[in-house]
């Protein structure tokens, strides 16, 4: 026999099975890496920076044809993070406050090519739960009157109907509605009606009229991007806070840019979604998919896309009998549910002070929620209103912060309804106890973590649950 050489491995001498060939096989393929991937080491390689929403960053030697998605996987690998499908790559240009989601399937050079010396852009890697949402419910991204289908299509689609449509290569429905545009070279903006169709953004020069001589072209999408206004009206001196703009690509600049702005976040969701699936078409779709691929239940267009595990189906359970039952008195439920949580959150106390001493459990109590990654601490209204704005306005998405108004309160800032609202989180002193409520005292919480836990399986006073917080991750 032989001595084995320095370097010899199973892969390399293939008459030895091996005995955990999915150890071998990364379900990230895609992602290229010397350090992965040793196949990519003859293809050309370039260095890109990738920044964090806390401020560092991350230089990646990658391939030259390397997607935004790759990249995105490449991180999650490196990082250890869990991929729940919602990590982006963001595109920011600092000083005009504009930024936009790389879509998956970019080539991350091809996007950097188009950057000019004059503007400060760099690559940000950070969650987008809103990205594929319209997916899972096209119904309420677009409101029946900014949209209108063929004449010879039933109005009442469904909800596989209406993307089927927006996909389809022969029919595109049209959005139409106001928008404020800032005229060329001008800082003047004018209240216009815009028709969104196939073969682009127009602009009607009478009224609502929708005739071909009453209609001028203002946009195409094949050599342009999409951005939105992160800073409102400070910048760019628009009528709202619900801008965005379109890049041409390699332009000269600022001046180029061609500058939108609805009266809502709900106009301005609509005006975008319905562009990204016009430029984009079933190319999304696939994005959207590609996680999702080789798993059972999954076709083109004609189900409904995947969901996640309806809300509906969690109910409040007792184990305290010989018997498992189902509570369904709403009330003993939530009784049920704070006794738990009070319990729960005592016996954590008693584990991480050995002591058992009553004064550092109170101290411990009033600060731990600082390591959590959904509190931000000291950050203002408007810091927190751009933060969950890019993190997707999605139902649910949310972050408790410091009170700048009152030392002493927290505030949960929350999405829903494509609103940000904003709830004080309350101390209460109680018997030498310190409590924390959103509602008054109702329901009270002895930290701000065991009020995080609660909101996140119940309502409560709230519009909807938490579900998505936004943080500052590190790279």
């Amino acid at each position: 026999n032989r001595r084995k050489k320095k370097g010899d491995s199973i892969l390399e001498n293939p008459s030895i099975p091996n005995p955990f060939p999915e150890l071998c096989c990364s379900p990230f393929a895609s992602v290229l890496s010397a350090s992965l991937l040793p196949k990519a080491t003859s293809r050309k390689k370039q260095v890109i920076k990738v920044y964090s929403e806390d401020g560092t960053s991350r230089a990646l030697e990658v391939p030259s044809d390397i997607t935004a998605r790759d990249v995105c996987q490449l991180l999650i690998l490196k990082n250890h993070y869990v991929d729940d499908h919602s990590w982006t790559l963001f595109e920011q240009l600092t000083h005009t406050g504009l930024g936009r989601a790389i879509e998956d399937h970019e080539l991350v050079m091809e996007v950097q090519s188009n950057w000019v010396m004059e503007e400060e852009t760099k690559l940000c890697f950070r969650k987008n739960y809103a990205k594929y949402e319209f997916f899972k419910n096209p119904l309420s991204f677009f409101p029946d009157h900014m949209i209108s289908f063929p004449s010879e299509t039933n109005a009442d689609l469904s909800h596989s109907g209406i993307l089927q449509m927006f996909l389809s290569s022969s029919t595109y429905p049209e959005i139409h509605g106001y928008l404020h545009a800032k005229e060329q070279g001008k800082k003047s903006w004018k209240k216009l009606y815009f028709l969104l169709r196939r073969s682009g953004l127009y602009f009607s020069t009478k009224g609502t009229s929708k005739e071909p001589r009453h209609l001028q072209f203002f946009c195409e999408f094949s050599n342009s991007d999409m951005y939105m206004s992160l800073t409102g009206k400070k910048i760019s001196g628009a009528p709202t806070n619900y801008g965005f703009c379109f890049k041409p690509n390699k332009s000269g600049g600022t001046r180029d840019l061609k500058q939108l702005c609805a009266d809502d976040e709900q106009s301005r969701t609509c005006w975008m979604t319905a562009i990204r699936l016009l430029k984009y078409g079933m190319q999304l779709y696939q994005n959207y998919m590609q996680p999702y691929q080789g798993r059972s239940g999954c076709s083109p267009l004609t189900i409904t896309p995947m969901r996640s595990i309806s809300e509906n189906s969690l109910v409040a359970m007792d184990f305290s009998g010989h018997r498992s039952r189902i509570i369904e008195n709403p009330t003993e439920a939530l009784s049920v549910a704070v006794e738990e949580g009070l319990a729960w959150r005592r016996r954590g106390c008693l584990r991480l002070n050995s002591h058992g001493s009553p004064i550092a459990m109170s101290n411990m109590g009033m600060s731990i929620h600082r390591s959590q990654s959904w509190f931000h601490h000291k950050i203002s209204r408007e810091e927190a209103q751009k933060l969950i704005l890019q993190h997707g306005l999605v139902d649910g998405v949310f972050l408790v912060r410091d009170s700048q108004s009152n030392p002493k309160t927290f505030v949960l800032s929350l999405s829903h309804g494509l609103k940000i609202k904003h709830f004080q989180i309350v101390p209460l002193e109680d018997d030498g106890k310190l409590f924390y409520t959103l509602d008054d005292g109702h329901t009270r919480f002895t930290d701000l973590i065991q009020l995080v836990e609660f909101y996140q399986l119940n309502k409560g006073v709230l519009p909807c649950k938490l579900k998505h917080y936004c943080a500052r991750i590190a790279l």
